[in-house]
């Protein structure tokens, strides 16, 4: 009997270990640095980057060379995946701004993680009965299983919307860190690198003060500046070494308060420079495809419409049963595909946007070459000047897109490359870490 209970209680114990579920379990800080490339601190020295404190993670941790991101490579539908660890067809957040044909939802982002249609990390450690805590992450606004949650939100970026910022936040907790950190919370409403210093202060008096089994945390400034001047400028380099300083005050404040946490750092997409926009919406105006006030320039009708991704744009059908309709955009679309002036790379159609896992609301997706992006004219040329220097949102399967993943903690192996890896394996993996489970993840963990 003894024996048949040590085979019994071992057999338990291994099948717990395949599920991914540790023997000891850490706190895990996740700490996204949006925008960030892999190669700025992989290759940091080659290209004149000062970034002690995220270069000590290939030392001192393991490392991914690239995260191969969802399609389109965009911050929201990334970052639902790095705490579900499935694509944007399954978790729902298919874009950042949400489709909105006739411009009646005033460019309204997935801020609600009402929209998250599987469980998250979040949710699998709350139902573990562990302290969850969150500052700034997308799709995060309402969400019951985060305790201590600043999510972030805007409206007009004017001052009315720290007011609702405040609201939206866990209730007395704005005060609470206002007063531990000695600044306003406005100091974190900006994409600047000092907006990144605030935010990192703030999240380290939250993390000293509930100490949580895992907490979430955005970083924006890396993304903000490489829009505006683009990647590999002076001012995208100042920004990455400024987060860098920013990490490195939070990673030392949460080993402080908890000496046994893991910190992941990740990022969402990568960069490539822009000089044009491609105008979309013009061709679609000019078959008939979407109908327009002469006078407003608004549109009051639509049959099919393109839905901007940045470096790619998805075309959803109003009925996308209508045979007709689609082979009318899928002719336009080849044709302006076939001349290179356009800028497009490729067009897929709904099965190839399936296997990439792409939103179910799209029947056709434009890839647009590096260099181009989707622009935002309904009356103009189709091809013009760039109207920023730097997008993200191409299709995953360009070098350039790729997200970054580093990790250190007690555990994890030292100075460990694990190569090129699927950003659906994060999530199961710090799940891993937690000891808890996510069972809806599609990946296995890394390690």
């Amino acid at each position: 009997m003894r024996k048949f209970l040590f085979a019994t209680a071992t057999a338990i114990t291994l099948a717990a270990g395949a599920a991914g579920t540790p023997a000891i379990a850490n706190p895990v800080l996740m700490i996204s640095l949006d925008g960030l490339r892999p190669l700025d601190v992989i290759d940091a020295g080659k290209r004149g980057l000062k970034v002690p404190n995220l270069r000590a993670f290939m030392t001192d941790g393991a490392y991914a060379t690239g995260v191969k991101n969802v399609l389109p490579t965009v911050t929201y539908p990334d970052h639902t995946t790095l705490i579900t660890g499935v694509w944007p067809d399954v978790h729902g957040i298919g874009n950042n701004v949400k489709f909105d044909p006739l411009g009646k939802n005033y460019e309204g982002w997935y801020w609600y993680s009402s929209d998250i249609k599987v469980p998250t990390l979040w949710d699998a450690v709350h139902n573990d009965h562990k302290v969850v805590a969150s500052l700034d992450w997308p799709v995060s606004v309402d969400n019951p299983s985060i305790d201590y949650n600043v999510p972030e939100y805007w409206r007009a970026f004017q001052p009315d919307d720290l007011k609702i910022i405040h609201a939206l936040t866990t209730r007395g907790l704005p005060e609470q860190l206002e007063k531990a950190v000695g600044m306003p919370m406005a100091a974190m409403f900006a994409e600047t690198p000092a907006s990144d210093l605030a935010r990192a202060k703030f999240a380290s008096a939250l993390y000293a003060q509930v100490k949580p089994e895992f907490m979430t945390v955005h970083l924006v400034s890396i993304d903000g500046t490489q829009h505006e001047f683009g990647p590999d400028t002076p001012q995208a380099h100042e920004a990455i070494e400024t987060v860098d300083t920013a990490v490195g005050n939070l990673v030392a404040a949460a080993r402080k308060a908890q000496p046994d946490v893991v910190v992941a750092i990740v990022s969402d997409h990568g960069f490539a420079p822009v000089e044009h926009d491609v105008n979309l919406m013009v061709p679609f105006i000019q078959a008939g495809l979407i109908t327009i006030d002469p006078a407003t320039r608004k549109i009051t009708d639509w049959k099919a419409e393109p839905w901007d991704a940045g470096g790619s744009e998805a075309v959803v059908l109003k009925d996308p049963n209508d045979a007709a309709v689609k082979k009318q955009v899928a002719d336009l679309l080849h044709k302006l595909a076939a001349d290179p002036a356009n800028g497009i790379a490729q067009v897929i159609d709904k099965p190839a946007i399936q296997k990439m896992g792409g939103a179910v609301e799209a029947s056709f997706w434009v890839d647009f070459k590096p260099g181009y992006e989707g622009g935002r004219q309904l009356v103009s040329a189709m091809v013009t000047a760039g109207s920023i220097k730097g997008t993200h949102g191409y299709f995953p399967t360009h070098p350039e897109m790729r997200a970054t993943f580093m990790i250190d903690g007690p555990g994890i192996a030292k100075g460990k490359k694990l190569g090129e890896i699927d950003m659906r394996a994060i999530a199961p993996t710090l799940a891993k870490v937690m000891g808890v489970s996510l069972p809806t993840a599609k990946q296995k963990p890394l390690f």
